[in-house]
């Protein structure tokens, strides 16, 4: 791939995997719908008439079954990557991760490694309803021995994949099909060492810190234009890396600003924007914060259904710049 490439957010993933299963043949790929030209978006367009349905496996409707069979793969020293186009039924693959891809390399002394990469496709909206629209991230951080990772640039969505992957260490790749249109300039590939990526700042400023992941870390950069033509100057910071998660970079920024607002498209309690506040509130000097610390996030209820609810539901530029507002003046979210 030359540099210079226009990419959107799912070609660079596509991208991504060419490099992968160009470059390592114990690369493959197993998941449901991975031969529909539409299941998982453009994100594996084509892919298994250029490399093989060996190597692209479409799989039976069993998440626990090919999740499972992933783990085992990659003890046996393969790279698998296991594909769930919704995350929120990869939740009957749970004991797979959790009790086994994550555990392994404790339970053996670092002897085997379980290095599988699974992807979870966050798909939400359009009036598909509670079932259907889950961003399950925070559940994921909360486990020792997996790596997170949430991509909410074009860059990382192919960058961070490629890392993922290339990590002994059993990775949750999560990427959100609100995400898919944004388009950038690629330069070339360089392989990069998980272990040492973490938050990034994409937009400096001075008056106030936004804080988010995937499709929040957008929301914080649209509002924070917004913001800008008001004379309000705002850090925004990418986590990128949910676990484990470095605070050194948000401690810096509010130390600096003094106001933190933290933005999610997960549930309030326990949530990462949740996590976010306490560790600022553990780490931040006394003294340096000029007002209350403030999340914004899905309310604590399922997803609506109806299209009018959903617009009240999830958050947006315009209510990620009105709770912005609101912390700069001191007051409270609630």
């Amino acid at each position: 791939m030359s540099g210079g490439v226009i990419h959107n957010y799912g070609t660079a993933i596509r991208s991504a995997f060419e490099y992968l299963l160009d470059r390592y043949p114990e690369v493959f790929i197993l998941g449901q719908g991975l031969w529909s030209p539409w299941y998982v978006g453009n994100t594996m367009t084509d892919l298994d008439k250029r490399f093989g349905r060996d190597r692209i496996i479409d799989t039976p409707v069993s998440e626990l079954a090919t999740t499972g069979a992933g783990v085992g793969a990659a003890l046996a020293g393969m790279r698998p990557i296991v594909i769930h186009p919704r995350m929120d039924f990869m939740l009957y693959a749970m004991d797979a991760i959790v009790n086994q891809a994550a555990k392994w390399s404790h339970m053996v002394g670092g002897q085997a490694h379980s290095g599988v990469t699974i992807r979870a496709i966050i798909n939400r909206g359009g009036e598909q309803g509670a079932q259907h629209s889950q961003a399950l991230h925070a559940w994921f951080a909360h486990i020792p021995g997996l790596r997170v990772v949430m991509p909410a640039t074009v860059a990382d969505a192919r960058d961070l994949l490629i890392a993922s992957v290339c990590c002994p260490d059993p990775v949750v790749y999560i990427d959100d099909r609100w995400l898919y249109e944004l388009t950038a300039e690629l330069p070339p590939i360089e392989e990069r060492d998980l272990a040492l990526e973490g938050p990034r700042m994409v937009n400096e400023g001075s008056d106030l810190t936004l804080v988010g992941s995937g499709f929040s870390t957008e929301l914080a950069l649209r509002a924070a234009r917004q913001l800008a033509e008001e004379g309000v100057s705002c850090d925004v910071i990418d986590l990128r890396v949910l676990n484990p998660l470095d605070p050194g970079l948000i401690v810096k920024s509010v130390t600096k600003t003094g106001r933190l607002l933290a933005i999610d498209g997960g549930w309030r309690t326990c949530g990462m924007a949740a996590e976010v506040l306490a560790l600022v509130s553990e780490r931040v000097p006394p003294g340096a914060l000029g007002a209350r610390p403030a999340r914004l996030t899905l309310p604590d209820a399922p997803a609506p259904t109806s299209r009018v609810l959903e617009e009240l539901y999830y958050p947006s530029v315009r209510s990620v710049r009105d709770a912005a507002l609101k912390v700069l003046a001191g007051g409270t979210l609630d």
